[in-house]
């Protein structure tokens, strides 16, 4: 018969049980989403436009990131394909796209060369001119909390972040993988972030489009006074919901 310290094993399952503590918790730190308002997370990294040093290489662009498990799923496939038609009404806006898969950049390269063949519903081929940057190894996935614990590693890896030209992070979406990006509401995104940046006393309101009227949360008491009158721009809907007309 063996003699059991119990003692001595509960210290090791005590050790054991910190362990796997600890580890998770480093995991989840190393998977975290990056908070609205927070600075993104930097990167290099190789793509089909050669490396990529973010965000040192955008300047004072607004910059689009979006994020793909994998190459040559259909979905994906849609999406790019429509960033790829929409890349010069994002470039006038100011704003620069780039796109992010877990697979190696060899498979990049050919992923980027067959859909600049497709005729994609309807439409002549399109040149992707925005970098598909290649990690593999999961390294900015991780930065930017695109991994979540309960799926599998590159399940949900489609997220969209929105970055000002301070390089915070000002929007942040997540899709799974049976639905498609909206290109359109990414763009309208765009322009209402655009809109409170240049002028951060006015919020936009559901389903606000480029030239409706904003609203104005918070009034000086000159503007309170100015409501109602011919040559104000402002207009109350009720004492909480006060608009400014669009200029």
């Amino acid at each position: 018969m063996f003699n059991i310290n119990y003692d001595i094993m509960r210290k090791y399952n005590l050790a054991f049980v910190l362990s796997v503590f600890v580890l998770g918790q480093l995991f989840a730190q190393a998977t975290e989403i990056p908070q609205i308002g927070s600075e993104a997370p930097s990167f290099t990294a190789m793509s089909t436009n050669g490396e990529v040093n973010f965000p040192s290489d955008y300047g004072k662009s607004w910059k689009i990131l979006f994020s793909h498990p994998k190459d040559f799923t259909p979905v994906c496939s849609s999406e790019i394909l429509e960033l790829a038609y929409a890349q010069q009404s994002f470039k006038e806006l100011g704003a620069q796209l780039l796109v992010l898969s877990t697979d190696i950049l060899e498979q990049h390269n050919s992923w980027k060369a067959s859909l600049e063949q497709l005729h994609y519903k309807g439409r002549e081929p399109v040149k992707i001119e925005f970098p598909l940057i290649s990690d593999n190894d999961l390294v900015v996935s991780k930065k930017y909390g695109m991994i979540h614990n309960s799926e599998s590693t590159k399940k949900n890896i489609r997220g969209v972040y929105i970055i000002d030209p301070h390089n915070e992070i000002r929007a942040i979406y997540f899709y799974p993988n049976e639905v498609g990006r909206n290109v359109d509401e990414v763009k309208r995104t765009l322009l209402a972030l655009q809109t409170t940046y240049a002028n951060n006393s006015v919020v936009t309101p559901a389903n606000w489009q480029q030239g409706d009227d904003v609203i104005v949360p918070v009034l000086s008491q000159s503007e309170k006074n100015s409501i109602g009158l011919p040559d104000s721009d402002l207009y109350k809907l009720t004492w909480y919901m006060v608009f400014k007309k669009d200029d």
